[in-house]
């Protein structure tokens, strides 16, 4: 018998702060209180980071004027900057930051393996090679390079659950071959960019960093779309995805369909990550530490699916909005911060889980 991974121990027990509530009808529901206060706290954060961040640029806009301006009321060069430049960029933050903080949660539940995200999986790396291809064989147009990118994570997803599957597909054999897809792609990638002239070379070099610069509507709406599908989905088999955690011998023993849910979930995971990479580029580790951000903020078990959409939206935008103020809109891509601030978050979870005796 398969044992439980390492948080299935804290899922056999309920969370500390959680609390049973009767709703009409007779039933009851159960709500963790820490958890929802610390989605509260996101939401007020990202909304209000979101609103500086719409003000914040070469035409200043007082907080005041922005929500004016959102509610109808600004007047007309307002309306223009914040309506058709800014808001846009902000939306495609705060879905590029929910898709991965949500994909990222999916991937680290699913593998039991808290390094087991996107980037280490390579499916940031085959969105990449998609959008190399279209870039540097066909000089692709915006909308083109977006498609290659979510067929390129399409794809290496499909390879990496074919590569995987023995009788089913376990934590450590995904995590395994995730990075050895990883590691190949990450050479064609490589491949891909000498062979590129000079300005698809810069090109592509931009797109890879990861930003959110010149980002429309025409990002925006298919993003959005996307999420309104797939995280419903996600959200509904929650409860399979929870009761995984514990081994696939506990998850049939109460009723779960371990493969078919484990299928769905990886397939919603690649689209939530080949998404966001086609709308933003690879941006660099929200999607591995979102999820383990919220678990410690809201100290409860289980994969925190909502909380890590939230996290995940609040570290993208508030690291845009620390590039620009630091830096100006075009000069710092977004992804570079968040690789800077997801590398010495990596560094500092090594070293407390080393001084803890774990690794």
């Amino acid at each position: 018998m398969r044992k439980p991974g390492p948080s299935a121990e804290h899922g056999l027990r309920a969370a500390p702060s959680a609390r049973t509530v009767r709703v009409p009808g007779g039933l009851s529901l159960r709500l963790d209180v820490r958890a929802c206060a610390v989605v509260a706290l996101l939401l007020v954060l990202t909304l209000a980071a979101s609103v500086v961040l719409i003000g914040t640029g070469d035409y200043p806009i007082p907080a005041g004027d922005v929500l004016r301006t959102l509610a109808g009321g600004g007047d007309a060069g307002q309306e223009f900057v914040v309506d058709e430049l800014r808001l846009p960029r902000v939306l495609v933050g705060l879905l590029v930051g929910a898709c991965l903080g949500l994909g990222g949660a999916l991937f680290q539940s699913i593998s039991r393996n808290p390094l087991g995200s996107p980037d280490v999986l390579g499916l940031g790396q085959g969105a990449t090679a998609g959008a190399l291809v279209v870039i540097v064989l066909f000089s692709g147009d915006t909308e083109q390079v977006a498609l290659g990118a979510l067929a390129g994570g399409l794809a290496t997803g499909f390879a990496i659950y074919l590569l995987a599957w023995k009788r089913g597909v376990h934590g450590y054999r995904l995590v395994l071959v995730g990075i050895g897809i990883a590691a190949m792609v990450t050479a064609v990638n490589g491949y891909l960019l000498t062979k590129a002239d000079l300005v698809d070379a810069a090109r592509a070099v931009v797109w890879m960093t990861g930003s959110l610069n010149g980002r429309g509507w025409d990002q925006v709406r298919p993003l959005a779309g996307l999420c309104a599908v797939v995280v419903p989905v996600v959200l509904a088999n929650g409860r399979g995805l929870r009761a995984m955690e514990m081994g696939d011998d506990i998850s049939y023993a109460l009723g779960v369909r371990v493969e078919r849910t484990r299928l769905l979930l990886l397939v919603c995971a690649v689209l939530l990550t080949a998404g966001a990479t086609a709308a933003a580029g690879p941006v660099a580790f929200v999607a591995l530490t979102a999820p383990q951000l919220a678990r410690r903020l809201t100290r409860s078990p289980g994969p925190n699916l909502v909380p890590s959409m939230c996290m995940g939206a609040a570290l993208l935008i508030v690291a845009d909005l620390a590039s620009q103020r630091a830096f100006g809109a075009d000069q710092l891509p977004v992804g570079v911060v968040t690789g800077v601030l997801g590398g010495a978050y990596l560094l500092w979870l090594l070293v407390t889980e080393r001084r803890s005796g774990r690794i």
